[in-house]
Order: C-alpha cells, then sequence, then structure tokens
C-alpha cells in the first residue's frame, strides 16, 4: 500500500470513530427536540451545520494528533532523555507546559464561562494564566520524577493534603472553579503531546520504566491547577 493509500486509509479509520462518538450526542438532542424543545426549522439548520462542522474539526484533531502529535512528543522526550545535561529537562517541563495548557481548547471555555457568570469579577485571562501556571509546575515535577525515579506517591500524598487544607480557607466560588479547572486541563493536548514526551524521556533514560516513571502525569495534572487556583483565590480575596 502507498503512504497517500494508507493516509487516506487512516483518515477514513478515524472519520467513522468520530462519527461514532458524535452520533449518541446527535441522537439525545433528536429526542429532545422531539419531546420538549420544539425548535423552529432555521434553529435545526443551525445544529446540523454545527454538527458537522465538529464532526470534520474533531477528525482533522484526531488525525493530526495520531499523525503528528504523538510520535512527534515521543521524539522529543527521547531526545530530552538523551542529553548529558538531563536537568534541563525541569525548566523546559515548565516552558512545555504553560504553552501546551494556553493552547487547550477547554481550558479557554472554562475561562471564559467563569468570567461571564461572575459578569467580569474573575476574569478569563486569571483562570488561564493559573491553570497553564499550575500544569506548567505538574509537567515539571513530572519530568524530574522522570529523571530522578522517585515514586509518584513523594507528589500526590503532599499535594492532595494542601488541597484538602485549602478547602478550609479557600473561597467556596474558587473552590468549585479549582476542581473543574483540575478536570479540564487534562485535555487533549496535555494527555498526547505532554505525556508522550514524557514517555520518550523515560525510555531514553537507563534505568527508568516507561510505564512507572513515564506515566503519572495527567494525575498531577490534575492535582495542581487545584492547588493553584485556590491559592489565587486567597489572594484574589484578600
Amino acid at each position: 500500500m502507498s503512504e497517500t493509500a494508507y493516509f487516506f486509509q487512516e483518515l477514513f479509520r478515524v472519520f467513522l470513530n468520530s462519527t461514532q462518538t458524535l452520533a449518541p450526542v446527535f441522537l439525545f438532542f433528536i429526542l429532545f427536540q422531539m419531546l420538549y424543545l420544539k425548535m423552529p426549522r432555521e434553529h435545526i439548520y443551525n445544529v446540523l451545520k454545527g454538527l458537522v462542522i465538529s464532526l470534520a474539526g474533531l477528525t482533522l484533531f484526531l488525525f493530526g494528533v495520531e499523525y503528528g502529535f504523538l510520535p512527534a512528543g515521543k521524539k522529543m522526550g527521547i531526545a530530552l532523555g538523551s542529553l548529558s545535561y538531563r536537568w534541563a529537562m525541569i525548566p523546559l517541563g515548565l516552558l512545555l507546559g504553560f504553552v501546551s495548557t494556553l493552547a487547550e481548547p477547554a481550558v479557554r471555555v472554562l475561562g471564559y464561562e467563569v468570567d461571564k457568570a461572575t459578569s467580569g469579577l474573575i476574569k478569563e485571562k486569571l483562570v488561564l494564566y493559573s491553570l497553564s501556571l499550575g500544569v506548567a509546575i505538574a509537567v515539571s515535577l513530572s519530568l524530574a520524577r522522570v529523571i530522578y525515579g522517585f515514586p509518584i506517591e513523594y507528589l500526590l500524598i503532599p499535594g492532595y493534603l494542601v488541597v484538602l487544607l485549602s478547602l478550609k480557607f479557600a473561597s467556596p466560588n474558587f473552590i468549585s472553579i479549582a476542581f473543574d479547572a483540575g478536570g479540564v486541563a487534562t485535555g487533549p493536548m496535555i494527555t498526547t503531546f505532554v505525556v508522550s514526551v514524557a514517555i520518550g524521556a523515560a525510555e531514553a533514560i537507563p534505568g527508568r520504566d516507561p510505564v512507572i516513571d513515564g506515566f503519572g502525569l495527567i494525575a498531577l495534572v490534575a492535582m495542581m491547577p487545584i492547588i493553584i487556583v485556590m491559592l489565587v483565590g486567597l489572594l484574589f480575596e484578600r
């Protein structure tokens, strides 16, 4: 099979998977439209156009992730793990985590919704940069764990103790935002590109196991934005 034929075969496979993913959502909408919504015909056309655009976007995004981001991230991780001065992975992890979060669609949606719900009291950029800082720290710590090989419990147990302690002092508004932030931070950019970097680095460093040392980054990414956003909430309330 030629490379072009393989390319389009894989693209069609991703398209079918994306169709199966969106089909239940569309059927759910049709059911509500028939029973409760009763939206006019032009609104239905807009929903259908949005569905087609979403299907095309999801297909292209997932195909790009599988075809480009995953291999590139793994090769980048192998290159970083092969450096003689591996400590440089830690500051690079800060930068990588920060810019990856800025490109995360779900993070921007959360920031927009928080800004809208609070009538601009909590700014979109405050949520965006707080989340990005939390993810940057998480990625940096995860790459440090890959370099030095210490157990992930050394990070998770103290981290979640800080989360539980922060619940006593943080504003209720920021508590809700913080736990949502931990969820949206683990989006497709982090779970594809950055995780593949960590796995590639673990493969390149002698004595490291990609399964034991390469994974665990998502747990840290889900935890750190919670801590950072609640700390920002304490400063905001002050």
